[in-house]
C-alpha cells in the first residue's frame, strides 16, 4: 500500500497537482522560441551534469515555476521516501514481496549490504569473481572447446531482460571488445532466427550461454535444446560442459541439460529481469570486453546511483528526466518518447529501453489497487539518429503530435574519423534546433525573397532533451542506462504504481500453453474465441491439408 496518500486518495487528488494543472494551461500556449529570447541564462538554468553525464532539457515547456511545481509534487508523491526504500532493501517490488536491489550489483566491493541476515554483497562479490574466472579462462584460450580449439563465439541464449540488456551492452561496447571474439544473441523462439545464427558457427569453437533464472522460460528452453541438438550431431554428450555454461538458480535442471554446475552462475530473485545486465546475465558482456571493463561499466552505474541518491531534486538527473517526461505525458497528452542516439554502437539502446520503461511503468492499477486516473508509460521509439533523418523525422517536424524526443550524443568518438562525427554532432544538434525553431511560412526561405509555401512550412515548438558524454566507453554507459533505470522508477513513483512486476506479460504464455496441444493434434482443453478458434484450425490444416478440421 501506498503510504504518500490519504486512504482512497489518489495523487491526481493533491494540492500540488492541481497545481500543476493550472499551470499547464499557461505552459501549453507557450512558444519555445519565446523562452530562450526572454531568459539570456535559460540553457544554463536547465541543464545538469552527472556521473559523466550532462542534460540539456532547456528546450522544453518548462521554467522556474513549472520546476517548482513538479519538485512540490515528487515530494507530495513520497519520492524521497521511496527512493531510500529502494536503496535501503524495503520490498519496494510490493506485489510480489522483495526488494529490487540491482543496484547492490554495482556497488564497490568494500561495501557491506546485509538484508535478513544474509550478508548479500558477499555473493554478490562471488558470482563476479566466477564470472572474472570463465570470462579471462576464455579470454586468454585457456577454455578451449572439445577439439583443443580456443572459443571464437559466444553465444547468449535468453529472452527479454536476459536477452536485449547484454546484447544491447555488447553492440555498444564493440570498440573495446576482444577481436578475436564473436558475440551473439538469440531470444526469439522462432526457428529461422535459430537456423540464421547456427549457420555461421561452428561447434567446436563455440560456447552457449544458457541464461534463465528458473532455467524454464519456454522460449529460451526451445532454443537451448535446438543449440544442444546441433552441438551433439558433431560433438559428444561428454563435451557439452566445455561447450554450454548457465545463468540460472535452478542447479538440478542445468546438470539434467549437461552442464557442469561449477559453471552455473546464479543470480537472485531481487534482481529483476531488465535490471539484470549487472548481473551474472552481463557474461557475456564481460567475456566481450574484460573483466576489468566490466567492473568500470559496473562502476559508472554506481555513480549515478550515488548521484540519484544524494543530488537536489531539481538538480538531479534521473529526476528532472522523469518529471519533464511525466509532464508530457499527463498535461500534453503525448503518446510517445522518441529516443535518438547519435551514436551507431547504441542502435540497440531503444529497444532496451522498450522493455525497461514500458514493461515497468504500462500500469493501470495503482499500490493502493485503485485505477490510475491519468495516462501511464508511453511507447518508447527510436533508431539511430542519421537514419531516422531520412524516415520518421518528416513526421516529427510537420506531423500533428507532439513527440518528444532525448537526443543521446558522445562528444569524442572511439574512432579515428574527426571530421565525420562533426558531421554526426551538427546533425545531432540542427535536429533538436530546428525541431524547437521551426519556419512558419510566412517566412523568407534562405536567400530567397519569397515566403515559404504552407505545405513546406516547419511548425516547430516541438520539445526535445539532449544528453551528452565526453566518449561511450564502459563507465558512461553504465551510467547512461543507470539514468534511465532511475528515471523509470521516478515516473513508477509518480504514477503510484509498482515498477518493478509485469502481471500483464504472464496471462499471454499461460494461453500459449493452452493453445500448443491443440496445434500439436492433441485433443482441445480449452474454450477460444471463434477468431482463435479459426486461426488453429487453419494453422493445423497448414501441417496437414487432409485435415478438415472445422474450427466450429
Amino acid at each position: 500500500m501506498s503510504e504518500s496518500f490519504a486512504a482512497g486518495k489518489t495523487p491526481t487528488e493533491t494540492p500540488e497537482f492541481s497545481a500543476l494543472g493550472l499551470h499547464a494551461r499557461q505552459a501549453r500556449a507557450w512558444r519555445l522560441n519565446d523562452l530562450f529570447k526572454n531568459d539570456a541564462q535559460r540553457f544554463e538554468r536547465f541543464s545538469i551534469e552527472g556521473a559523466g553525464l550532462f542534460l540539456d532539457y532547456s528546450k522544453n515547456f518548462v521554467d522556474t515555476r513549472t520546476i517548482e511545481l513538479l519538485v512540490a509534487y515528487a515530494r507530495a508523491c513520497g519520492l524521497e521516501k521511496r527512493r531510500n526504500a529502494l536503496f535501503s532493501g524495503e520490498p519496494v517490488n510490493a506485489t510480489e514481496h522483495r526488494p529490487a536491489l540491482h543496484t547492490l550489483l554495482r556497488a564497490p566491493a568494500g561495501h557491506r549490504f546485509v538484508l535478513k541476515g544474509d550478508v548479500l554483497s558477499d555473493e554478490v562479490q562471488r558470482v563476479l569473481l566466477q564470472m572474472e574466472r570463465i570470462s579471462e579462462q576464455i579470454r586468454s584460450g585457456q577454455w578451449t572447446g572439445y577439439s583443443g580449439k580456443r572459443i571464437t563465439d559466444i553465444v547468449n541464449i535468453g529472452i527479454g531482460g536476459s536477452d536485449l540488456g547484454p546484447a544491447m551492452a555488447c553492440a555498444a561496447l564493440r570498440p573495446f571488445a576482444s577481436p578475436g571474439l564473436r558475440s551473439h544473441f538469440l531470444s526469439n523462439v522462432d526457428g529461422h532466427a535459430t537456423d540464421a545464427l547456427l549457420a555461421d558457427l561452428s561447434p567446436d569453437t563455440t560456447l552457449f550461454i544458457i541464461a534463465s533464472k528458473s532455467f524454464t522460460t519456454q522460449e529460451t528452453l526451445i532454443n537451448a535444446r535446438a543449440a544442444r541438438e546441433w552441438f551433439t550431431a558433431s560433438g559428444k554428450s561428454a563435451d557439452l560442459a566445455r561447450h554450454f555454461v548457465a545463468v540460472s538458480t535452478n542447479t538440478q535442471a542445468v546438470a539434467e541439460f549437461g552442464i557442469d554446475t561449477a559453471n552455473s552462475l546464479p543470480f537472485w530473485d531481487w534482481v529483476g529481469g531488465r535490471y539484470s545486465v549487472w548481473s551474472a546475465i552481463g557474461l557475456s558482456v564481460a567475456i566481450a570486453v574484460g573483466m576489468p571493463r566490466f567492473r568500470a561499466f559496473l562502476a559508472g552505474a554506481h555513480a549515478m546511483d550515488e548521484h540519484f541518491s544524494t543530488s537536489p531534486l531539481d538538480r538531479n538527473l534521473p529526476v528532472m528526466l522523469g518529471l519533464v517526461g511525466w509532464w508530457y505525458r499527463v498535461f500534453f497528452g503525448s503518446g510517445s518518447l522518441l529516443i535518438a542516439p547519435y551514436h551507431e554502437d547504441l542502435r540497440l539502446f531503444p529497444s532496451h529501453l522498450q522493455q525497461l520503461e514500458m514493461e515497468s511503468n504500462g500500469k493501470s492499477v495503482d499500490l493502493d489497487g485503485l485505477p490510475v486516473t491519468t495516462r501511464t508509460a508511453p511507447v518508447i521509439w527510436g533508431s539511430t539518429g542519421t537514419n531516422g533523418q531520412h524516415a520518421y523525422f518528416q513526421m516529427l517536424h510537420q506531423g500533428t503530435d507532439l513527440v518528444p524526443v532525448d537526443f543521446i550524443a558522445a562528444l569524442t568518438p572511439s574512432h579515428g574519423r574527426q571530421s565525420q562525427h562533426k558531421v554526426l554532432l551538427a546533425h545531432c544538434f540542427a535536429q533538436a534546433e530546428a525541431l524547437m525553431r521551426g519556419q512558419l511560412h510566412e517566412e523568407p526561405s534562405g536567400h530567397e525573397r519569397d515566403a515559404l509555401p504552407a505545405y513546406s512550412a516547419l511548425p516547430g515548438n516541438h520539445p526535445s532533451n539532449t544528453l551528452l558524454m565526453h566518449q561511450l566507453t564502459p563507465d558512461t554507459l553504465g551510467a547512461l542506462i543507470a539514468l534511465y533505470e532511475h528515471k523509470t522508477f521516478v515516473q513508477g513513483v509518480l504514477w503510484n504504481v509498482n515498477s518493478f512486476d509485469q502481471w500483464g506479460v504472464e496471462y499471454g504464455k499461460l494461453l500459449s500453453s493452452h493453445i500448443l496441444p491443440e496445434l500439436e493434434g492433441k485433443q482441445p482443453s480449452y474454450h477460444h474465441d471463434g477468431s482463435t478458434a479459426g486461426l488453429i484450425a487453419r494453422a493445423k490444416r497448414a501441417y496437414d491439408p487432409t485435415n478438415k478440421e472445422s474450427p466450429n
